[in-house]
């Protein structure tokens, strides 16, 4: 069965609502299903337009056309009956029939009833009276029906990617005297690979925080960028790392000779070998990151790269925002974060301990000048993703591979 690249955009009232992780969750339980990016859009009155002409052209129930389009006109434009910043979240999907799987099996249909199987059952909303008069109704999610919507849709999505979506960072307002941080969350490679439901519960427990999304980037991070991202550890673990390099050469001398040794020349030898200890680690979490040997790669063209690894990075807004990330992230350790928070829930040991999260204003910003998300320069990556696989013989040069050709 051939593959296909297909969406679904969570809808700005689903984001505000904090129901996005859930949601993900759901979606990323389908192992048929492989996450190819993510970009947040405001839709314009142009998007909008084209999108609704396309839903009129759908060969669907009337009530339910009708339905759908009011709410479109009603809560995704820029101008929107409830008044909120029209936010929403681009998920890239591709796989095996995907169409139809994102629509039958996981999102769900257009229709009413109480049901919790599907998104739509559970983030949802259409309900009617007994006279079938609509009361309220909430799809939570944007997806194609059919291929042909599909290609069609895909193909809005690729030309406003730029003009209607990226860093949202100057569309939200504060009540007077808040002055808003922005900060930088990454949910690391292993909670990709152990558990597919893991990124969305993880948003979840970001979304404790009250902090708005602003921007979202799926992440391949190359070698060059690894090594800039994680740059002040390499200095900082000369000295962070001395204790547990002393307790290792006094357990390695200890098995190995017979003879007592003094504490001074376990200092000395301490000290001998913590800048290679330290470069050492260092080199390990850029491997652990990117799922490349940055020992064994020297080329510069292999440096920069993508790597075999995937992360997501995630811009949270608001009020403190650095701190609250924080707190919800929990202690570098695992088995001592305070349960409840990431890292006690999906971190394993160390570095693999499910996110990292700036420590500071400062370090968010250089961190996000690293990964390309402090102002966006060239295509998006969603559109050059769209526009290779709706037009693969005139595909932009530089245009991602796919992620089967990329294993």
């Amino acid at each position: 069965m051939a593959e296909e690249l297909t969406y679904a955009m969570i809808t700005p009232y689903s984001l505000l609502k904090s129901r996005t992780g859930g949601i993900l969750a759901r979606m990323l339980r389908r192992p048929e299903l492989e996450l190819e990016a993510v970009r947040l859009y405001t839709p314009s009155d142009a998007f909008l337009t084209e999108y609704c002409q396309t839903i009129q052209e759908q060969p669907l129930e009337p009530r339910t056309q009708q339905l759908l389009l009011d709410y479109l006109r009603d809560n995704l434009g820029p101008q929107n009956r409830l008044g909120i910043v029209n936010r929403t979240v681009l998920f890239l999907f591709r796989g095996p029939d995907a169409i139809n799987l994102l629509k039958g099996d996981v999102v769900g249909p257009l229709t009413a009833g109480i049901k919790g199987d599907t998104v739509r059952g559970t983030y949802g909303d259409f309900v009617s009276y007994p006279d079938g008069e609509v009361k309220y109704f909430e799809p939570a999610v944007l997806i194609a029906p059919d291929a042909d919507t599909n290609r069609k849709h895909l193909d809005i999505l690729a030309r406003y990617a730029e003009p209607d979506g990226g860093i949202l960072e100057h569309v939200l307002t504060y009540p007077p005297g808040v002055k808003p941080e922005t900060t930088l969350v990454i949910l690391k490679p292993e909670v990709w690979s152990r558990h597919r439901s893991a990124p969305g519960h993880i948003i979840d427990i970001f979304s404790k925080t009250g902090l708005y999304v602003i921007g979202a980037k799926l992440l391949r991070l190359s070698i060059a960028q690894g090594e800039k991202l994680y740059e002040p550890l390499r200095t900082s673990f000369v000295e962070r790392l001395k204790p547990g390099l002393r307790r290792q050469i006094e357990q390695a001398l200890g098995r190995a000779l017979d003879f007592p040794v003094p504490d001074a020349l376990y200092d000395r030898i301490t000290d001998l070998l913590k800048d290679a200890n330290a470069e050492c680690e260092f080199h390990k979490i850029v491997a652990y990151m990117t799922g490349r040997d940055p020992r064994s790669t020297h080329a510069a063209e292999e440096r920069e790269r993508p790597g075999e690894e995937r992360s997501l990075a995630l811009l949270y807004q608001g009020e403190d925002a650095v701190r609250k990330a924080r707190e919800q992230l929990g202690a570098t350790d695992p088995r001592v974060a305070r349960p409840g928070t990431v890292r006690s829930d999906f971190g394993a040991d160390l570095m693999r301990n499910g996110a990292h999260a700036s420590d500071s204003p400062e370090s968010a910003e250089r961190e996000r000048r690293v990964l390309g998300l402090w102002k966006e320069e060239g295509p998006a990556d969603v559109r050059l993703l769209i526009e290779a696989y709706l037009r693969p013989e005139a595909a932009a040069p530089g245009a991602k591979p796919t992620a089967k050709a990329r294993r």
